[in-house]
């Protein structure tokens, strides 16, 4: 029996983690469950998959949430220093990392340090901090398989070759891939709400909008893999099907496809190196059309932001994060306009001096004094 810690399982991928779990029960255990806000459906899954601890990380919801569950054995805590503490408990095998954001960062390096399976959906981790948390994985024997989908397919393409020339991540091209690029800067929020192919979180859907969230796995998949900047590519493939590929040296591409659903990655990292049976995940027909667009890079700035961040190295990738979050927030809120998340993500970038990344402190002072900029840019707008 897997004993599996889910953080973020009021989420997207929380939830469809629980769902592969509750078709699995003689395999998996719920060890730990943990969301910052949604107490009242962490208190309800608590119920359903008789979990041992849950963790509510904003502590206004501690009181409610203990109420909730009093009459069950399950212990209740609060805080993210709890959840520190939680995730490295002899009582779990797996973690699931599916916190958004930089928030992931800290309960993801102390699974880590307590030599746990990371299941990896939080891409933030590696994004900021990939050239710290890699050696330390390493050498607490923690193995990290990514659920990404795009990181996934790729790891499941990689199995038994050596002789790799590049990666193909593969992009639906967003809510706006279709708009012509002169409107873009007055898109609204709603228009970039309305993802074609996935059922996402806010933040995520924007970012998808943008490329920020391709930006971001490119840096990962450099981390994950070892791959350089010239060789990882990206692609628009509309129906999200195939959803990354692999090409060899000697021409030959390798493709991992499959219907756009979250559960196979997380089942996959679950299980690996087993597969497991998955019969409520609903099956591509191969008689479909393929398409594949080149990426624009006049309509995707924040790629090309996400690839110069990769580039530069050092503490610039955890700058472009920081800014992300900060940034894509206010448009969200309506602060600020779609045309102005790249510029103002591109400024913060550019007032922050580059050097290399030493310590997990170091990172935490430099995210925060990032988000402090881009706010004060927000504020100039």
């Amino acid at each position: 029996m897997q004993k599996i810690a889910i953080l973020g399982s009021t989420g997207s991928i929380g939830t469809q983690a629980l769902n592969v779990i509750k078709h699995s029960a003689e395999e998996f255990e719920v060890s730990l469950l943990c969301a910052e806000n949604n107490w009242q459906l962490l208190a309800a899954q608590a119920i359903e998959f008789d979990a041992a601890t849950v963790i509510i990380t904003n502590e206004k919801h501690y009181e409610p949430l203990l109420k909730a569950l009093s009459h069950t054995d399950t212990k209740v805590y609060s805080g993210s220093a709890a959840l520190c503490q939680e995730v490295q408990s002899g009582e779990i095998d797996t973690v699931l990392t599916a916190i958004n954001g930089f928030a992931g960062l800290e309960p993801t390096i102390a699974a880590i340090r307590a030599s746990k399976k990371i299941a990896l959906a939080n891409k933030e981790t590696l994004v900021t901090a990939g050239d710290l948390i890699i050696p330390m994985a390493l050498e607490c024997k923690a193995p990290i398989l990514p659920v990404d989908s795009e990181h996934s397919a790729i790891f499941q393409c990689l199995l038994g070759e050596n002789d790799v020339e590049k990666l193909i991540l593969t992009a639906s091209g967003g809510a706006l891939r279709d708009m012509p690029i002169k409107e873009l800067p007055n898109a609204t929020v709603e228009q970039v709400l309305s993802h074609p192919s996935w059922n996402m979180g806010a933040k995520i859907t924007v970012d998808s909008a943008t490329m920020l969230n391709k930006g971001f796995e490119i840096i990962e998949a450099h981390h994950l893999f070892g791959m350089k900047n010239s060789e990882i590519d990206v692609v628009i493939h509309p129906e999200a099907i195939i959803h990354s590929m692999v090409q060899l040296k000697d021409g030959a591409i390798k493709a991992q496809l499959g219907m756009p659903d979250m559960r196979l990655p997380i089942q996959y990292a679950f299980t690996f190196p087993r597969r497991a049976e998955m019969p409520q995940c609903p099956k591509y027909n191969p008689l479909g059309t393929l398409t594949f667009r080149e990426v624009e890079m006049e309509r995707y700035p924040c790629l090309k932001l996400s690839y110069q961040a990769m580039e530069q190295g050092g503490v610039m990738p955890t700058v472009l994060n920081a800014a992300g979050e900060i940034i894509v927030g206010a448009f969200l809120r309506k602060e600020i306009g779609y045309g102005d998340i790249a510029p103002l993500i591109e400024g913060t970038m550019g007032a922050v001096q580059n050097k290399k990344l030493e310590s997990i402190e170091e990172l935490i002072v430099i995210d925060a004094n990032s988000r402090a900029i881009a706010q004060q840019l927000i504020n100039k707008k």
